[in-house]
C-alpha cells in the first residue's frame, strides 16, 4: 500500500511540474537528477549560425554539395560542379572560388563579378542545387524508411516524417524525440505528431544536424518518467543535457 502511495503521489507531482512549465521562467531538475533539467515547453529554439555553420536559412553551400552552374547563352561555361571537401569550385576561366558558406545566389553573383569585363561583357550566371550532403537531419526509430536526409529550405517535422516514409503501424506518435545543439548546449525536445495533427500546437521546424526519433528506441529513456505520468504530451516538452 505503501508503494502504491508513493508511486501515486510522483506522479501527481510530476504531473502538477507539467502543468506549471508554461508559466515558469526557472529550469526544473527532471525526475530529481543532476545532469538533466526540463528548460521549456515552448519547443526548441533554432540552432545558432555557430551550431549550423552550413545550415541556415536561406540555404549555405557546404563541402561535397552538388551544383549547376549556368552562364546565358555560353554553352561551354554551363556545367554541374561539385564542392571539394575545403569547400572550394574550380570554374573555367575564373579558376577557384571558395564557396562554403554562401547562398547560392551570392556565388552567382561572384561568379559574375569575375567573370564581367574581362571574359563576358554581360554574365547571367544562376546556381542551382543538385545535391547536398552537408546539410542533413537524421530521422531514425519506426519509420518506414530511416537514414539521412538532405535539408533543402524550410522543413518541418511532419515533413521529415513524411520522407522518411511516414510512420510505422504502431509506432508511439505521442514521443517522438529531436535531438539538438543550440548555442552548444545538448538540448532534447519531445512532441506529439497526435497533437500535431490535430492542431494542439505548430508543426515545429527541424535543421541540419537535427536527430529525430520516432517512439520505440533508447532515447524514450530520457523521458520514460514523464511519458509514464502523463501518456498524452500535448505540449512540446524541452530538457538540456547539464554537462
Amino acid at each position: 500500500m505503501m508503494d502504491y502511495n508513493f508511486t501515486m503521489i510522483k506522479h501527481c507531482s510530476l504531473l502538477f511540474i507539467l502543468l506549471l512549465l508554461p508559466s515558469c521562467a526557472g529550469q526544473t531538475v527532471l525526475g530529481g537528477g543532476s545532469d538533466v533539467s526540463v528548460v521549456s515547453t515552448a519547443g526548441l529554439p533554432e540552432p545558432t549560425r555557430g551550431d549550423l555553420l552550413s545550415s541556415n536559412r536561406p540555404y549555405l553551400i557546404g563541402p561535397f554539395d552538388k551544383l549547376k552552374i549556368d552562364v546565358f547563352g555560353i554553352e561551354d561555361l554551363s556545367k554541374e560542379v561539385q564542392i571539394d571537401a575545403s569547400g572550394r569550385l574550380s570554374f573555367p576561366l575564373i579558376g577557384v572560388v571558395e564557396a562554403s558558406g554562401l547562398t547560392p545566389g551570392e556565388l552567382a553573383d561572384e561568379i559574375e563579378g569575375r567573370l564581367q569585363g574581362r571574359y563576358v561583357r554581360n554574365p547571367e550566371v544562376t546556381v542551382n542545387l543538385e545535391e547536398t550532403v552537408s546539410q542533413v537531419i537524421t530521422v531514425d526509430g519506426q519509420v518506414d524508411k530511416p537514414g539521412l536526409y538532405p535539408v533543402i529550405g524550410r522543413m518541418t517535422l511532419m515533413r521529415a516524417v513524411a520522407t522518411a516514409g511516414g510512420t510505422g503501424e504502431f509506432a508511439k506518435l505521442n514521443d517522438v524525440v529531436i535531438f539538438r545543439t543550440v548555442d552548444g548546449k545538448q538540448l532534447a525536445g519531445l512532441y506529439n505528431l497526435k497533437a500535431i495533427r490535430r492542431g494542439n500546437y505548430g508543426d515545429p521546424e527541424v535543421f541540419a544536424n537535427d536527430v529525430i526519433v520516432v517512439g520505440d528506441s533508447q532515447a524514450r529513456r530520457l523521458f520514460k518518467t514523464i511519458i509514464e505520468a502523463s501518456p498524452l504530451i500535448t505540449t512540446p516538452l524541452i530538457i538540456l543535457f547539464r554537462r
